[in-house]
């Protein structure tokens, strides 16, 4: 009996065991995306697409200093609702903590809801997600927590990716039945921002350390850098609700360029009063080293003064541009109230207002946080539109903080941000919509150093990195270059990689509220078909529908505002042929199309171009050529 006994205990502490263990299903609304939920011993998922695991068993839960989350627990009490979007499970695990899932059409996604007492450390966060070791990674490798304008690196299966490898977010995993995964993260505040990091079994979530030593240092000695950081990722207050973690799925290319779970999921705008958010176009000096061939005045650099930015402000009103961006040097870097004496910049800004266009200014994000409320003051009172923000270089909680106070504190003055040298987007921009852009991109600068930014990158964007949210990667480079004939120039002219359509298409294609011409007026003014186009284009549309779509290959897309239609699509450094069918027309109607197109010998010169204008309707297909790393726009009227 006694040798019974022990038998007897672990028989029954198994059996509580399987007892205390729960499963829940969800499905999307359309059915065909099944997540199953276990509590219990662990607390985690696993994801099917029409029946079949695309993510295996990946478990998920929060260490504090006072409590795990997801070990262990079993729900007291569940909820569910169905939306025409979504379907959603809520599991309470009694007064302590809930988790959210919620299961689109295009994805799924999970939370964290914490009813702690008082402040809490987070040690660490488990977000895993395991799937198929088979698949291809298309992921930006980073070995640091301070950049987000890497290259995508290609991997051709999950399971030959070293162990430890880390990546940013978005990350895609493509399977090789031609689904799709993007691994993302929405609604981050307070909180460290999400990379991805390899183990033997797939991929989980990781966060840089809450700093405790911050210095200058980096480039222009200006950059917060961290030197030491606490044994935990993030310290908070108990009652909140956690970063949403997203599993993004699609089973045809086309859906990734029109997907927006991840603004979706975000808060609600917090701006009431929105009518003074304008997106629009911007002259730019930087990325052509303020040179102005032929023109009338000094140019370069060394002449960044009052007379020049006015000759920009010029040619924004004649193209009815919405804004001229003026970057580094208007003012002291360390200083924003110390303007250079060789700009009158309240007098440029003056000038441009009375010629309706609006402008931005340039500062260091750490000079800005000093006096954050005084300098937004003062940027106000010399009628600025807004204000590029640059060298955050980090998303550790107290960078993330930053994003929100400046926007926060911009609002209540009516100033727009573009946000330069930061991590990516996560949705903040819906919450405060005067966030116009983020970079966060490996962008047309890098023309001026290497080879990096070339059609093969640019069609790859729009699957990945577009997917968080919007990006400024700086279009318009009119010296198009084919692959054996570009190089870096710095300083001088650079040039852009690929065909001038190519990079007109960028227009259309790439989510970029405030967008840059990032090309010399000199260069623009000599183009009259070409800045008929760019004077027209917007930035933000009402619709939008992908055309045609292979990731890394191709992309098409068709964009309506208001009556008007724009499409635009791009070639990698391949050669090819798409047919762009008008079907997203009203029926019976009859349009103008403008249509810019590769010249016949583009893949030798690529500032070829054709322009021809034609009547199209609903039933109109129209065959097009790209060249390698080639392109095409059209404009569509009634």
């Amino acid at each position: 009996m006694r040798r019974l006994l022990p038998i007897f205990w672990m028989l029954f502490l198994v059996a509580q065991i399987a007892f205390a263990q729960k499963n829940y299903t969800l499905t999307s609304p359309d059915g065909n995306i099944g997540v199953n939920i276990t509590t219990g011993k662990t607390l985690g998922y696993s994801v099917t697409l029409k029946q079949k695991e695309i993510i295996s068993f990946s478990p998920i839960g929060m260490e504090f200093d006072n409590a795990n989350l997801g070990s262990g627990d079993v729900p007291d009490k569940t909820s569910g609702q169905k939306t025409a979007r979504y379907n959603a499970l809520t599991l309470s695990f009694g007064k302590r903590y809930d988790v959210v899932f919620r299961l689109y059409n295009e994805g799924f996604a999970y939370r964290f809801i914490t009813h702690l007492k008082d402040s809490v450390k987070v040690i660490n966060e488990t977000a895993t997600f395991n799937v198929n070791p088979a698949a291809a990674a298309i992921l930006q490798e980073t070995d640091n927590y301070t950049t987000w304008e890497g290259v995508y690196v290609k991997s051709d299966a999950v399971e030959a990716i070293p162990v430890g490898k880390r990546a940013t977010t978005p990350a895609l995993f493509a399977y090789q039945e031609g689904t799709k995964v993007i691994v993302a993260e929405s609604d981050l505040f307070d909180y460290p921002g999400m990379y991805v990091k390899k183990e033997k079994a797939g991929f989980v979530g990781e966060w840089a350390q809450l700093p405790s030593l911050a210095v200058p240092g980096s480039w222009g000695n200006f950059v917060s850098v961290v030197k030491q950081r606490f044994p935990f990722i993030a310290k908070t207050t108990g009652e909140r609700s956690y970063p949403w973690r997203l599993a993004i799925i699609a089973t045809d290319d086309k859906q990734l360029l029109t997907n927006h779970l991840v603004t979706e999921l975000a808060t609600s705008s917090k701006i009431k009063d929105s009518n003074w958010i304008k997106p629009g176009k911007a002259a730019w000096e930087w990325w052509h080293d303020a040179l102005l061939p032929g023109a009338p005045i000094p140019s370069g650099m060394d002449h960044r003064n009052t007379v020049l930015y006015n000759y920009y402000v010029d040619f924004a009103a004649k193209y009815k541009l919405e804004y001229l961006m003026v970057d580094a040097g208007w003012s002291d870097n360390y200083d924003l109230t110390k303007i250079n004496p060789r700009n009158d910049i309240r007098a440029v800004i003056a000038n441009a207002k009375s010629k309706n266009v609006g402008v931005f200014l340039w500062c260091v994000a750490s000079t800005l946080l000093k006096d954050l409320d005084n300098n937004l003051d003062f940027i106000q009172s010399i009628g600025a539109a807004g204000l590029k923000v640059d060298f955050i270089d980090r998303d550790d909680q107290e960078a993330i903080k930053w994003f929100e106070l400046i926007a926060k504190a911009a609002a209540k003055r009516k100033l727009m941000i573009n946000f330069h040298g930061c991590s990516k987007p996560t949705g903040l921009e819906k919450t405060y919509p005067n966030i116009v852009n983020y970079e966060a991109v490996r962008g047309a600068e890098s023309d001026k150093w290497d080879y990096s930014i070339n059609p093969d990158l640019h069609v790859l964007t729009p699957f990945i990195r577009m997917l968080a949210g919007p990006f400024d990667y700086t279009p318009g480079a009119m010296r198009n270059k084919t692959k054996e004939t570009f190089k870096p120039t710095d300083p001088g002219l650079p040039s852009g990689q690929g065909t001038r359509c190519h990079e007109l298409a960028m227009y259309v294609i790439y989510h970029q509220p405030l967008a840059m011409l990032s090309d010399s007026p000199s260069a623009y003014m000599k183009e009259d078909t070409i800045m008929r186009y760019l004077s027209v284009v917007p930035t933000v549309y009402d619709e939008e529908k992908a055309l045609s779509a292979k990731l890394g290959e191709e992309v098409v897309m068709a964009k309506r505002k208001g009556k008007n239609w724009f499409v635009g699509g791009m070639s990698n450094w391949e050669e090819r042929k798409v047919s762009v069918d008008f079907s997203f027309l009203q029926p019976g109607q009859q349009y103008q199309a403008e249509i810019y197109t590769d010249g016949a010998n583009a893949n030798t010169d690529a500032t070829a171009y054709t322009y021809k204008s034609i009547t199209v309707n609903q039933k109109t297909v129209l065959p097009i050529n790209m060249a390698k790393g080639g392109g095409f726009a059209i404009v569509i009227h009634p």
